[in-house]
């Protein structure tokens, strides 16, 4: 598999994101099953694992703690903060964006004893706070780097302006975002921002959230708990018209003879060399055919033919709902 770098790092192109194993798309599967496929993955040489403190709350860095670390020295291990579970007067946790200071820096030493680590690798601001300012986020981060907490920092879902400001701060390693054939904001301005900070661009949910299988043909299916259900994209009156995209992309996959999912990956993979994919699964058999995606190569004919069939004028519908759409920091994308 191709190298890539992250800050001082250089691992495998494709790496794993941990959240389904624990979050997001119904009932957590159970944790002899992430087990298995934490291992699978490590055993296919996957040396990039990205967790957080929101996942399971807690649970997911519990569990991949657990099992990387024997692999420690072997492997990059990133976790978020600055977005977390907080239990309200019942015990019902819910999730909160809080990047003041002592909280990132108590977010980051809660990692640290759930993960069962001396120092994370790479520490994201898992969301900017709005009512923080940048700088004093990424100020506390820069303290635990020089705590030896972390070892370099990263923020995901920010914009161009407000990348640029955190990297005067401190320097950022990797910026992580939602980046894929069905989600192209990072085009206006973040990816060509990273390339001039020196960050890497960690492109979580490349599978868009499991439409670019070609697998997911009935939204009803879903389970009730399943966050995709809440998101415009995946709503039953919006769905069937994102289905009449795949036959063209599926064809695609066939004239390379690769599956849509390795697609979708080989698709990020030759946009840039700054780009580290991070699909995540809980399934082993689509863990191995994702990473098989780094032997796909795309032609300039083919990435001409999936641009005009996935792109933001043909897909259907918004990434979020009202309701949570103030979780991403998407003002002033297009500015500089």
């Amino acid at each position: 598999m191709p190298k890539r770098q992250i800050g001082p790092f250089t691992v495998n192109a494709l790496g794993l994101g941990c959240m389904n194993l624990s979050h997001a798309y119904g009932a957590p599967i159970s944790v002899e099953q992430g087990e298995r496929v934490l291992h699978a993955a490590l055993d296919a040489g996957v040396d990039h694992f990205d967790s957080a403190a929101l996942y399971g709350f807690g649970a997911n860095e519990e569990l991949v703690g657990r099992v990387l670390k024997t692999h420690r020295q072997k492997i990059l291990l990133a976790s978020k903060g600055g977005m977390t579970g907080v239990a309200d007067s019942n015990g019902v946790k819910r999730r909160v964006i809080d990047g003041r200071p002592e909280t990132v820096i108590r977010n980051c030493e809660d990692s640290l004893r759930r993960l069962g680590s001396e120092v994370i690798d790479l520490y994201y601001l898992h969301r900017w706070d709005k009512q923080v300012p940048i700088e004093e986020s990424v100020g506390a981060m820069g303290e635990l780097v020089r705590r030896g907490h972390i070892r370099a920092v990263g923020l995901s879902e920010v914009s161009a302006p407000i990348l640029k400001r955190a990297h005067a701060e401190f320097p950022i390693a990797a910026v992580q975002t939602e980046y894929s054939l069905w989600t192209r904001n990072p085009e206006i301005a973040v990816l060509q921002m990273a390339r001039e900070i020196g960050a890497a661009f960690v492109a979580f949910s490349p599978l868009a959230r499991g439409f670019l299988t070609g697998m997911l043909t009935d939204v009803a299916s879903l389970d009730s708990r399943d966050i995709r259900r809440a998101m415009p994209r995946f709503a039953p009156e919006t769905y069937p018209k994102n289905l009449t995209l795949l036959p063209a992309y599926k064809e695609v996959a066939r004239n390379l003879q690769c599956t849509p999912a390795q697609l979708a990956l080989a698709w990020l993979l030759a946009k840039d060399a700054n780009i580290l994919p991070i699909p995540g699964t809980t399934s082993i058999d689509h863990l191995r055919e994702n990473l098989g995606a780094a032997t796909v190569r795309l032609n300039a004919e083919a990435l001409a033919r999936l641009d005009e069939i996935l792109n933001d004028r043909t897909v259907v519908g918004a990434r979020y709902n009202d309701a949570t759409s103030g979780e991403v920091d998407t003002e002033n994308f297009a500015a500089v």
